[in-house]
């Protein structure tokens, strides 16, 4: 089961998420989400739980439970979505434009 914790301190390490989360079962990975540029910590992380039973008491064990000063929210994972051609925004263009003109 993979699981999304939010509301992390800056300074929560996968390591302490691996030690809180491993009292539940299984722990199969952890990855806190950086920022590409600073690669300081964005405050969320994913961790997968060896099964749906140890996912599920992990999940209502730690929800708003203090972990570095913070409470942590943990709930189920929602799946990644690809929006590729589904923005409603727009889009499209780029690529090489020559702005030579004769």
């Amino acid at each position: 089961m993979n699981i999304y914790v939010g509301n992390l301190a800056y300074s929560v390490g996968e390591q302490d998420l691996e030690r809180v989360f491993s009292e539940f079962g299984e722990v199969v990975s952890v990855k806190i989400i950086t920022d590409r540029d600073t690669g300081h910590s964005k405050g969320f992380a994913f961790v997968e739980m060896g099964d749906e039973d140890s996912g599920s008491a992990a999940i209502d064990g730690l929800h708003d439970q203090e972990l570095s000063g913070r409470n942590m929210k943990v709930s189920k994972a929602r799946p990644r979505t690809n929006n590729f051609g589904n923005d409603r925004r727009g889009g499209g263009g780029g690529g090489f434009r020559n702005n030579n003109r004769w």
